[in-house]
Parts: structure tokens; sequence; C-alpha cells
């Protein structure tokens, strides 16, 4: 079993280090082109391959980590939702699938906040930060999703922002393993740098939308 586990746990290594090479050509590469389409295609697989085998990793014995499994459902909650903002552009989409994701999340976010608490007595503040921004997003996906024109209008500014969320989850893990910044701040130091390209490229799309009505 150990044997493979370790296995698993290379494996989940190999994809994700194909999800952040290949995220990265998909942001430098000009948006709608086929680069850019072909390698985020093969960043949403290799993400959702990393993350799925993480949490199973998660739950096997003696690599029990319920702190892992969160984490992977929250860096699979952005890269499917941003996957999925796709076809947003489309009109009267089925959100079924969306809204269900979104209520996980906010599931999920609870959790990550309240079972410390409850089975260690401690706030644990990687969880606690996760959790919050992930059922923050989570809210507003539902609340968008109740207005289609809105929604059809913000796709693109949808898309980008949780894919680039998605690829913080990837270099946050990369950089947690490797211990590149001391304690905790690694679990940080790449959200508040990504938070930032999201902003630039939120407001490069919004003064896009506006000068085209």
């Amino acid at each position: 079993m150990e044997n493979t586990i370790q296995v698993l746990i290379y494996i989940h290594a190999t994809f994700g280090g194909v999800a952040l090479l290949a995220g990265l050509v998909s942001i430098i590469a000009k948006k709608g082109k086929t680069i850019h389409r072909k390698f985020g295609l093969l960043f949403f697989y290799s993400m959702m391959l990393s993350g799925i085998i993480a949490m199973i990793v998660a739950v096997l014995p003696n690599h029990e980590s319920p702190f892992l499994f969160a984490v992977g459902i929250f860096s699979l909650y952005f890269v499917l939702t941003g996957n999925r903002a796709l076809k947003f552009k489309r009109k009267s989409p089925d959100l079924k699938i969306d809204k269900w994701i979104s209520i996980s999340m906010i599931i999920t976010g609870f959790l990550m906040i309240t079972l410390p608490i409850i089975l260690t007595n401690s706030v644990h503040i990687v969880l606690v930060v996760f959790g919050i921004v992930g059922m923050i997003f989570s809210v507003k996906d539902l609340v968008l999703y109740k207005n289609p024109d809105r929604l059809r209008k913000g796709w693109l500014k949808l898309h980008l922002g949780k894919m680039l969320g998605g690829y913080i989850a990837a270099t946050t893990a990369f950089v947690v393993v490797n211990q590149f910044f001391p304690s905790f701040y690694g679990w940080f130091i790449p959200g508040i740098i990504g938070g930032l390209i999201i902003t630039y490229w939120s407001r490069k799309i919004n003064k896009k939308t506006v000068s085209r009505e």
C-alpha cells in the first residue's frame, strides 16, 4: 500500500508540474489564440488530475490529512468553475451543475473554518483564509447565476479570474512544498501577487467592455 501511495504522490507532483508550466504559457499567450486554448486545456486537465490524486492520498492510511483534502477541493473549485465559465457566453446555459459546485464550496469553506475549532479547539489561519475566500467567491457565483444577462457579459472576466485563481493554488502548493518562504508566508504571498494580476486583468476587461458600449 505504501508503495502505491508513493507512486500516486509522484503522479500528483508530475501533473502539478505540468499544470504550472502549461498555465504559465497560457497566461503569457495572447488570449483567444490556439496556443492559449490548448495550453489552457492542458492546465485544466493537469490540475484536475493532480488535485483529485492529492485528495485520494489525503484519505489513505498513514497519510490522512483533512487539511490537504480541503485545499484540494478549494483548488479544484477555481479550475472547474473557471473552465465552465466558457459556456456562459451562450444564451441560457444550464446552471444546475454550477450551482451545486458553488454550494459544495460554501459547505467546504464552512467546514474548513469550523472543524479545526471543534476537533482541536484552535483556529487554523490558513484554512480560515482559504475557507472565507472560497465562500465569498461561491456566494458571488450564486448571485451572478440569477442574472443571465450579466453572466453572459461577464463570462470572460469570470473565466480569467477563476483560472488565475487555480494557477495561484498550484503555485502556492509548489512554493509551500519547496519551502521558498519561512513559516506560513508561502501560503499567502502567491495569493497576494496573483490577486494583483487578477485585478489588473479585470480592470482591463472592464475598460474594453465600456469602450464597446
